[in-house]
C-alpha cells in the first residue's frame, strides 16, 4: 500500500541514495503540475517528501509547498556527498563509496553526536568485491563502539546501517513502487528517482526485451498509476527476501534490476553488504544489553553472508 509520494522539485533535485543524479540542466516542475501532484497525494493519503535542488525556488512555490504536511530532502534532511566537517541538521543522508566509508570512518563517527540520524549511502554497491568484507566490518565495529560510548553519555542517534535493524521485526526496506512512488517534474510517475534518471539519460529498459526503450514511467497525473506486474514488487513474491532477516537492507530494486535483471532480486553485492551490517547490528545489540539498555528482540548468529548461498536450509 502507498504511504509516500516523492516529488523531485527540479531535474536537479539532489540525489538521496544509490543512484547518482546525472542531470545537470535545471527543468523546474511546472507549478500547476505541482498543485496536480498534491492533491493526487492527498486523494491518496500519501505523505508527501519533496526533493530540492542546490538552488532557492521561486518565490510562489513556498506558499504551494507548504500547502501540506510535507518533508524537505536537501533541506530539513541535509545531503552530503562528502563527509563533512560538521552537520547542522538533525537528520543527514551522507552518499560515500565503500572506499571512503572504510578510510574515513573515525571521521563519520566523529558525525554521531551531532545528529539524530544519519543515513548511510554506499554509492558504489555494484563494484563491491568480497575481499573488502572484512575492512568494511571493521569500519562497523568502529562505529558500534562510539554508538555504545554516546549510549552510555544519554544520546542515542540512530544510524541506519546498525541501529535500524535493533528495533525492526520484519523487512523494512525502500519500498520503491510499493510503499512509496516518485513524480517528476515532467508529470510521471516512477518506481524511483533513478528510473527517472536512467529514462532522462536514455538508458534502455532492460525488462522490455521485445524492445530497446528508455522509457521508465508507470503512469501520469492525468491517467494515475500504471505499474506493470506491481505484485513483483512486493515482498511475498520475492523467495529469498521473505526469508531473509536483514530486515533494514534497502532491497534496492533500481539495483535488482541493474545487476540480476530482475526486480524483485538482490545481487549478491547487495545480500553481503547487508549481512554484514546485520551482524555488526547483533554485535552492537550484545554491547547494548551488556551495559543495561534495552536493545530489541535477539538477533540471532548465522554463518552465511547471502542467503542465496545457504537457500536449501530455508
Amino acid at each position: 500500500m502507498l504511504q509516500y509520494l516523492v516529488i523531485l522539485l527540479d531535474d536537479t533535485s539532489v540525489a538521496y541514495c544509490h543512484a547518482e543524479n546525472p542531470l545537470k540542466e535545471r527543468k523546474l516542475i511546472p507549478l500547476d503540475t505541482l498543485k496536480k501532484a498534491i492533491l493526487f497525494g492527498m486523494k491518496e493519503n500519501l505523505m508527501i517528501q519533496y526533493v530540492y535542488p542546490d538552488y532557492e525556488l521561486p518565490e510562489e512555490y513556498s506558499e504551494v509547498i507548504e500547502s501540506i504536511d510535507h518533508v524537505k530532502i536537501g533541506r530539513d534532511v541535509a545531503v552530503y556527498n562528502e563527509v563533512p566537517k560538521a552537520i547542522i541538521a538533525e537528520n543527514a543522508v551522507l552518499r560515500i563509496s565503500i572506499a571512503e566509508f572504510i578510510a574515513k570512518q573515525y571521521d563519520i563517527a566523529a558525525l554521531l553526536p551531532q545528529v539524530t540520524r544519519l543515513n548511510i549511502c554506499l554509492t558504489d554497491i555494484e563494484s563491491f568485491k568480497d575481499d573488502q568484507a572484512e575492512d568494511y566490518k571493521k569500519a562497523l565495529a568502529t562505529l558500534n563502539a562510539v554508538l555504545v560510548n554516546l549510549y552510555k553519555s544519554g544520546k542515542q542517534p540512530q544510524l541506519n546501517i546498525l541501529t535500524d535493524r535493533l528495533q525492526l521485526k520484519e523487512m523494512h526496506n525502500c519500498g520503491a513502487g510499493d510503499s512509496n512512488i516518485t513524480l517528476a517534474p515532467n508529470g510521471k510517475f516512477y518506481l524511483c528517482p533513478a528510473f527517472y534518471y536512467d529514462e532522462k539519460m536514455g538508458i534502455s529498459n532492460r525488462l522490455k526485451h521485445h524492445k530497446l526503450s528508455s522509457e521508465r514511467c508507470v503512469g501520469d497525473l492525468e491517467a494515475g498509476l500504471q505499474i506493470p506486474n506491481p505484485q513483483l514488487l512486493k515482498l511475498d513474491h520475492a523467495p529469498l527476501c521473505r526469508i531473509c532477516d536483514a530486515y533494514h537492507c534497502n532491497r534496492c530494486i533500481w539495483l535488482n534490476q541493474k545487476l540480476t535483471w530482475d526486480n524483485n532480486t538482490p545481487s549478491h553485492q547487495q545480500c553481503v553488504l547487508a549481512h554484514l551490517e546485520r551482524n555488526a547490528a547483533r554485535d552492537l545489540q550484545q554491547q547494548l544489553k551488556a551495559a543495561g539498555f534495552s536493545a530489541g528482540e535477539e538477533i540471532k548468529q548465522i554463518d552465511y553472508l547471502d542467503p542465496f548461498d545457504v537457500r536449501e536450509q530455508f
